[in-house]
């Protein structure tokens, strides 16, 4: 299947044409996913050269692999998953140089402000402050609390394009969780260490 105007297809024609072969088809996927895709990178490596190069390599191996999309998902579902993907071996290679060291376990708080200046100024300024300390958590918990909490990906795809366990996918999102509600709603106490908990995260 070939289109003579990409430009007017919707996205499932896009994505039958570039599985035909359609180079053309291909590249307007790429132009109208771009954005997203490439916020999703910035967000699980939080820093642009990376995130550039993540988004670079997910579209490479998107291109190689779109003849195997059987459309179970959505291509952008299956794009995310490259992504996240790309970015973890990004992240892994990095990980060769630094250790990451990992805290403890949070709740991201769930910002529904009512219709009022106040309420809305305030949203906005908790909305930033959980920005920042989503970028501030180590890269493996941050990956899962973006993919589990923005992306919407559950615990088994987190695992699967992590490489890891899906119990260890859990723990590293209650971990992510519990950090982010101490730095954006810090309460006495919270920095105690529960033993049984940090030892099983130790072994993920």
């Amino acid at each position: 299947m070939l289109l003579h105007d990409p430009a007017s297809a919707d996205l499932d024609q896009l994505v039958e044409a570039a599985r035909d072969g359609d180079h053309v088809a291909f590249e307007e996927l790429v132009r109208r996913t771009h954005a997203d895709t490439y916020a999703l990178a910035r967000r699980l490596v939080s820093d642009d050269e990376d995130a550039r190069d993540v988004v670079q390599e997910a579209y490479l191996r998107a291109f190689r692999s779109i003849k195997k999309f059987r459309g179970d998902a959505q291509f952008t579902t299956w794009l995310y998953r490259i992504t996240a993907n790309c970015a973890s071996t990004h992240l892994g290679k990095r990980r060769r140089h630094r250790h990451d060291e990992l805290d403890e376990e949070v709740a991201v708080p769930d910002l529904h402000p009512e219709h009022d200046p106040v309420a809305v100024a305030d949203a906005t300024l908790l909305r930033e402050r959980l920005e920042v300390a989503i970028a501030d958590l180590p890269p493996r918990l941050r990956a899962v609390v973006v993919l589990r909490d923005i992306y919407d990906l559950n615990h088994a795809e987190i695992a699967d394009e992590l490489g890891i366990s899906e119990s260890a996918a859990k723990v590293r999102l209650h971990r992510a969780r519990r950090k982010l509600r101490t730095q954006v709603f810090p309460l006495r106490g919270e920095d105690d260490i529960d033993d049984d908990v940090e030892e099983q995260a130790r072994a993920v």
